[in-house]
């Protein structure tokens, strides 16, 4: 039995609290994408409900618990998903919601965040900045703060997707998780070690954020003094012990893969998957392209975990 923060009992009966909108998103294989990667390639897609990420699958948790406390108000800091995500649930359930961000967010991400009806402050640093802020307004107000990856709610919300991974594990031997603070990587790869302990679990995080990556190699907390990376929701710089010690648990495999992957792992899943993405939900593409011959012949799915992009910026990534 795996020894970690989360429980499979508690994962399961979270499908009955989350919108359903959020739950069984489409898992199929896309044959062209994998003709081109020289593998067979199955895609998770997380991006096809109201928040386009993964993350409300969480903050669906997170709304529920404080509603059923009789909780009036939350704040978080995000690099974008998150606060759309907990604006969204929170606005479902009465809940007055403050999102922390960094001025440097994508324009896409905060326009819907403000859009979701989230009271949104904006620092002039980085996501640990914005961090920082957001502790500081919780106990100014006394109100719930939510913390991406260190609330377990959020690691199990993510682990969902990997019931529904698990359903169809017999057919690929591996999946690839976009590793930031660590919810998703921690929950899906928890799911998967516990009901389908074959399937490798590789971690795939950009060279120019490799926080969490290196303190996984070193089995100790890493931190970095700044991180570079168009991947911004992935762009932590202190990871968080505890989740650490979850996923020392459940990854088989954490790897760093560089820009120019990643911008050609975007233009991929546009031109043989016909799918517009966030530079995070391109890593695991990225991390076929940077070791085509570890992943030759299998059978490898990839959560496709965001499409929130600025478009300009976009259009820049995938025209290079």
């Amino acid at each position: 039995m795996l020894t970690t923060r989360l429980d499979l009992a508690r994962i399961r009966a979270a499908r009955r609290d989350i919108d359903p909108n959020f739950l069984d998103t489409p898992l199929y294989q896309c044959d062209a994408l994998g003709r081109e990667l020289g593998c067979t390639v199955s895609i998770k897609l997380e991006t096809a409900n109201p928040v386009r990420s993964f993350k409300a699958r969480g903050t669906e948790l997170v709304a529920s618990l404080l509603a059923d406390q009789g909780r009036t108000a939350a704040v978080c800091a995000s690099a974008g998903n998150l606060g759309q995500a907990l604006g969204w649930s929170g606005r479902r359930r009465g809940l007055d919601v403050t999102v922390v961000a960094s001025r440097r967010a994508p324009a896409a991400k905060l326009d819907r965040i403000h859009a979701l009806g989230a009271e949104l402050e904006l620092v002039d640093g980085d996501f640990e900045m914005a961090r920082e802020r957001a502790v500081s307004i919780a106990q100014r107000r006394g109100v719930r703060l939510v913390e991406d990856s260190l609330d377990i709610e959020t690691c199990e919300g993510a682990a969902t997707i990997g019931l529904e991974l698990a359903s169809g594990a017999s057919s690929f031997d591996t999946v690839l998780i976009a590793l930031g603070g660590g919810a998703m990587a921690t929950g899906v790869g928890y799911v998967l070690k516990t009901l389908s302990p074959d399937v490798e679990v590789i971690c795939v995080q950009p060279l120019g954020a490799p926080a969490m990556t290196r303190s996984w190699h070193q089995r100790r907390v890493i931190t970095t003094d700044s991180a570079d990376t168009i991947a911004d929701g992935v762009a932590g710089r202190y990871p968080i012990p505890a989740v650490l010690d979850d996923l020392l648990t459940v990854a088989d495999d954490a790897v760093l893969v560089h820009e120019a992957s990643i911008v050609t792992g975007m233009r991929m899943l546009l031109e043989r998957a016909g799918l517009v993405v966030e530079p995070s939900a391109a890593l695991g593409v990225a991390a076929i392209l940077e070791d085509r011959d570890r992943f030759a012949g299998r059978h490898v799915a990839t959560i496709i975990c965001g499409s929130n992009v600025d478009l300009d910026a976009y259009h820049r990534w995938v025209r290079t």
